[in-house]
């Protein structure tokens, strides 16, 4: 039986950053990008590249700030650079379309970009991945107030002078990671842990992302701009939630009403990670899905 070899780390330049991104191999499938979510990493996906690398050409890139990409200089991680940067991964790469698997921040992302070049996406799993309600968008949106303004400086000097937690061990990264997610396997955690941070100067770890991540940016797109980018997306579109995570169903806040060619699974006994939470039920979707 023939041994396959682990992803390739390779980089590509935006807007001056050098992003990081891997290839599974299988150059001559038709391409898939996994988009990972906020405060994550491309080494989140290995389970489903290895599902998928077989009939797919898998790649996974890291976000700017997040995993081995470079951090923005002046702390941008506002969506326009997050676009800008997966349109500019496509056009590198040459791809002429591309089938999206996305999560959360990721899952934002990708659907912004299948609404700006339809003719690009075959298909998109969106899992979890429309940013905040509508409502709750409006809210945001329509308070420009100079007291708003003066609290998101204040967070963003906050998170400059902010140190980065270190952990004296992996293990004591590890344990943090169990925490934030009690659905994970042992394996999972670790695998997670062991990608996600780097060792120190001083022989501590730390998570590998950009503090300033912690501070959403204060200006994005009106919400009537970011539905019609969702009702001009023409592939089809499988959106994931999970009954037991923190992001609002599209189908009970309206936003599925957006989407033309769109259909949602929800998911018992699964987080915001429903991917890791209910690994082989998500495997099974998306395989369907992707088929189809």
């Amino acid at each position: 039986m023939e041994r396959l070899l682990g992803p390739t780390s390779n980089r590509f330049a935006s807007q001056r950053l050098r992003l990081n991104y891997v290839d599974w191999g299988n150059p001559d499938a038709p391409p898939l990008i996994l988009q990972h979510g906020g405060r994550d990493h491309c080494r989140s996906w290995d389970w489903v590249a290895e599902e998928l690398r077989h009939e797919w050409h898998v790649i996974c890139p890291d976000l700017r700030g997040h995993g081995d990409s470079e951090w923005s200089p002046e702390g941008n991680y506002a969506m326009d650079g997050y676009v800008y940067d997966f349109a500019q991964l496509v056009h590198t790469l040459g791809y002429e379309k591309v089938t999206i698997i996305a999560h959360s921040l990721g899952g934002n992302i990708a659907t912004r970009f299948a609404g700006l070049y339809p003719e690009k996406v075959d298909k998109l799993v969106n899992i979890e991945g429309l940013g905040p309600t509508l409502e709750k968008r409006r809210m945001l949106m329509g308070d420009c107030s100079a007291d708003r303004m003066r609290d998101w400086i204040s967070k963003k000097r906050d998170a400059a002078g902010r140190i980065p937690r270190k952990y004296n061990s992996l293990r004591e990264a590890y344990e943090r990671m169990k925490t934030e997610n009690a659905f994970l396997t042992v394996e999972q955690a670790r695998h997670l842990t062991v990608h996600g941070a780097s060792r120190n100067e001083d022989g501590t770890w730390s998570w590998k992302f950009d503090n300033y991540l912690n501070v959403w940016p204060i200006v994005d797109l009106p919400g009537e701009h970011v539905v019609r980018l969702w009702e001009a997306i023409t592939c089809p579109v499988l959106m994931l939630w999970g009954k037991d995570s923190f992001a609002s169903s599209p189908a009970l806040d309206g936003r599925m009403d957006h989407f033309s060619t769109a259909s949602l699974i929800e998911y018992d006994n699964a987080g915001h990670w429903l991917h890791h939470d209910q690994f082989d039920r998500f495997m099974a979707d998306v395989k369907a899905f992707l088929a189809s």
